[in-house]
């Protein structure tokens, strides 16, 4: 379509902060003579999923950085907070916009929000248009035979592969159309994004926000860790994951950009691996294809017999959860990982969400609002459905009654020890064959490697058999009023 004479379109980033693979942004720049890029900060119509404080310091470093991309192109982003239809309004009275270009978000309160706005600039005449950026398949897209909701994981992705998974995207904009003025900006500084106490030091080292840090971080991946994925994405002392989960969360990296990346690699020496990597996207497909369809989900169990488990509450427990003071190594590191990084290895999530959901049969709630708040890629489709499955309540999930040994799994997956030495050092001078089990070193080798429990390094704050057998008995329990 041809661009309109004098025409104003407003792009409302949203959860796709790139200029790459943008289909509302492309689609403005195509038919607009002039657009605005707007961001609109709006936690309060978030519901009771606001940004956590790892997610928050993320953002401000990724709207940073998509700014620059725009400066770069002759334009720049708008920055306004509140309510995001009075703003919208506001925007538009201000610069004559006829048109507002967004693409989709997926979770329940943004939904409401969002058919709401669209119902009422539409009454005032304006263009709305949404699109698609975030993934592969729109929820409503994938369908059982029976044209219901798919709840189990391998139909779902055998769904979506029997479509055609053929993906093109757009290459960023050479120039962006702007407006003769802009409207103001608030500054990002006055949202106060970044924490007041320094703990997120680490965070630098370890992240570089932005659509050019997640360019890198596929590029790395793709020239040497995908070819070992299918083996070392179990093993957290190695670099064998993607770490693109952040990125993807904010968009600044599409999975249509991350599959065709996929499909241009030599299929002999990586298939395998390749598909097991395709197949990890296809769960967070399914994630938000299950929320979509099961809106309730980030509160309440989709297996209806859970909501009758009779769950601990121990403020103590919980607290030396989230410390990483439990005395099992490997899910003590997992924790400092988290709050050091932002970020934890999708197997040890697997061991110390068991940890708490079974050893100390605390809420997987609990262990969703913990993560939420720490993980910069808290994404609330992943999390609710990463927490569902461990705890044995969800789609497709685990049976509450396998239950994770924190000692063997530390054996089995950290062999050397490297991953909890590195983020438990107060051990790290024990050998292997005590290091994910202290409390079975004798006086002598604890003294040397000086270790001293409960001091040191604390006890185990449950017995491993006995935390087994409860959970067992408290699954029974549910088990026969069903």
């Amino acid at each position: 379509m041809p661009a309109q004479s004098a025409s104003v379109a407003i792009v409302w980033f949203r959860r796709e902060l790139r200029l790459a693979d943008n289909p509302a942004l492309a689609e403005a720049a195509a038919r607009y003579q002039h657009v605005i890029p707007v961001y609109l900060h709006t936690p309060d119509e978030e519901g009771p999923w606001r940004s956590g404080a790892a997610s928050r310091w993320w953002l401000h470093h990724s709207l940073t950085a998509l700014d620059e991309s725009l400066r770069a192109l002759g334009s720049r982003m708008i920055l306004r907070s509140g309510s995001a239809l009075a703003q919208l309004e506001s925007l538009i009275e201000q610069t004559g916009a006829e048109a507002v270009f967004w693409n989709r978000r997926y979770e329940p309160a943004i939904i409401e929000r969002d058919t709401a706005i669209k119902t009422a600039l539409r009454t005032r005449g304006v263009t709305v248009e949404s699109f698609n950026a975030s993934l592969l398949f729109e929820p409503w897209e994938v369908a059982t035979k029976a044209k219901t909701p798919h709840q189990v994981f391998t139909p779902f992705w055998k769904t979506c592969l029997a479509k055609s998974c053929e993906v093109r995207t757009n290459p960023a904009p050479m120039h962006l159309p702007t407006p003769a003025k802009f409207p103001k900006s608030e500054a990002l500084k006055s949202w106060k994004l970044l924490p007041t106490l320094p703990w997120d030091q680490q965070f630098y080292k370890s992240w570089t926000p932005g659509e050019a840090g997640a360019a890198v971080r596929l590029r790395t991946f793709l020239t040497d860790a995908v070819t070992r994925y299918k083996t070392d994405r179990n093993l957290p002392g190695t670099e064998g994951t993607s770490r693109l989960s952040p990125h993807l969360h904010f968009g600044e990296i599409g999975p249509r950009q991350i599959w065709q990346a996929l499909s241009q690699l030599d299929p002999k020496s990586t298939n395998d691996d390749v598909n097991t990597f395709r197949s990890e996207i296809g769960w967070r497909e399914f994630a938000h294809h299950v929320l979509y369809h099961f809106p309730t989900t980030p509160t309440e169990p989709l297996r209806a017999n859970f909501a009758r488990f009779p769950w601990e509450s121990n403020a103590d427990h919980l607290r030396a959860w989230q410390r990483g003071l439990t005395g099992y190594p490997i899910v003590d590191a997992g924790m400092r990982e988290l709050w050091a990084t932002g970020w934890m290895h999708n197997r040890v999530r697997m061991i110390v969400g068991s940890f708490l959901t079974k050893h100390l049969r605390i809420s997987w709630t609990e262990g969703a609002k913990w993560f939420w708040d720490t993980l910069v890629d808290a994404d609330l489709a992943n999390n609710t459905m990463g927490w569902q499955w461990i705890g044995g309540c969800g789609a497709d999930a685990a049976p509450y009654f396998r239950i994770f040994n924190p000692m063997t799994q530390g054996e089995k997956f950290d062999t050397d020890g490297s991953y909890v030495r590195r983020w438990v050092p107060e051990i790290a001078k024990l050998s292997n064959q005590y290091l994910q089990q202290p409390w079975t070193a004798s006086a002598a080798e604890l003294r040397t490697a000086g270790v001293e429990l409960g001091k040191s390094y604390p006890r185990p704050i449950v017995d491993h058999a006995e935390a087994r057998e409860y959970a067992l008995e408290a699954f029974e329990a549910i088990k026969s009023k069903s």
